[in-house]
């Protein structure tokens, strides 16, 4: 989506500039401002057939000046467009937490947030009213520590012009570190399978990055994680995209992509080492029924199946069965189901 050009730039802040004039032509004609973005609930996903992702359903939630709190809302979404606009104008970039305490600046207290939760959720607001990315407001979040590793060359723009890199020749023991956006990149070569780190829950550029292997060289996807309803999102979020940025499913998420363990039907089989589920896991689990994006007779099973014998397990519990039993054993074998290998 983003090319991090000075086309784009000028694009990015004409759609904001726009969205601004929006409510000044609400208000010069006599309406009460208002925005109105899709209601961000799991109760308002649902299955998009032909773009194969899961996205916002119809319900619309409005934000109108007639309330003080929607008026603070919308006078906040002034101050950052403002913001916004004036950082692409002088082509500067900044975290979303430095714009939470750029916010402490303004000179009204209630344009000011209450915390950067607040603050981030208002930046999504605007991708979504906008149709822009938070990458083409020069945007980005604290660095996630995400990392490639594997025999990929690629290009990718620096401050000081074009480099190319090999991602296992030209890099650390830790890889190569998956930039704040991956469009910025261009593959080059491509010989075999690449290692992404996800480090937790994946961030945006993470899952783009994956797409974009996936769908420019082809690659298949599989993720390997613990046995355990946090994991399990950490899945859902790469292959059916995040309730958070359901708006950017079709750009981040890869529905291809397959989960290959820990299986709650592995702790049974191979007999794991465990920890039994918590309050928080149950309930996660539970939720997890319900959640659109795991409506399928395989996550059923398996979710039924854990909360069945109360146990989960982590990626580490396959060495009791010896420190190779991962890579000659549990992965080959998956995988070979899966007609990955």
């Amino acid at each position: 989506m983003s090319t991090d050009t000075p086309e784009a730039d000028a694009e990015a802040r004409e759609q904001l500039i726009d969205l601004a004039e929006e409510f000044y032509d609400q208000f010069a004609s006599g309406e009460v401002p208002r925005m109105t973005i899709p209601t961000r609930t799991k109760s308002n996903i649902e299955y998009d057939e032909d773009k194969n992702v899961w996205v916002y359903g119809d319900r619309k939630s409005t934000r109108s000046a007639k309330s003080v709190s929607g008026a603070q809302k919308l006078l906040k979404s002034i101050y950052a467009i403002d913001f916004l606009a004036r950082q692409l104008k002088e082509n500067r970039s900044s975290t979303l937490r430095e714009l939470y305490y750029l916010s402490e600046s303004w000179d009204l207290d209630e344009a000011q947030f209450n915390d950067q939760d607040e603050s981030n959720q208002l930046v999504e607001d605007l991708e979504i009213v906008s149709g822009v990315t938070r990458e083409d407001f020069h945007m980005r979040p604290e660095e996630s520590g995400a990392t490639l590793m594997g025999p990929l060359y690629l290009r990718e723009q620096t401050r000081r012009g074009e480099r190319e890199i090999h991602c296992q020749e030209d890099v650390g023991e830790g890889g190569y570190q998956i930039p704040n956006n991956p469009d910025t990149i261009e593959f080059l070569d491509c010989s075999d399978a690449l290692i992404v780190h996800l480090k937790g829950q994946p961030a945006r550029a993470t899952r783009r990055i994956t797409k974009r292997l996936h769908d420019e060289l082809d690659l298949p996807v599989v993720v390997f994680t613990d046995g355990d309803p946090w994991s399990y999102r950490i899945y859902g979020s790469v292959a059916y995209g995040s309730i958070k940025s359901a708006h950017l499913s079709e750009y981040l998420a890869t529905p291809e992509a397959d989960f290959v363990g820990i299986q709650p039907e592995d702790i049974v089989e191979y007999d794991l080492p465990t920890d039994p589920l918590s309050d928080s896991d149950v309930n996660a689990l539970e939720s997890e029924l319900e959640d659109p994006r795991f409506q399928t007779d395989y996550w059923r099973e398996q979710i039924e199946l854990q909360l069945d014998i109360g146990k989960k397990a982590e990626q580490q519990s396959l060495a009791s069965r010896g420190l190779d039993f991962v890579t000659d054993t549990y992965l080959p074998e998956r995988l070979g189901e899966m007609g990955v290998v």
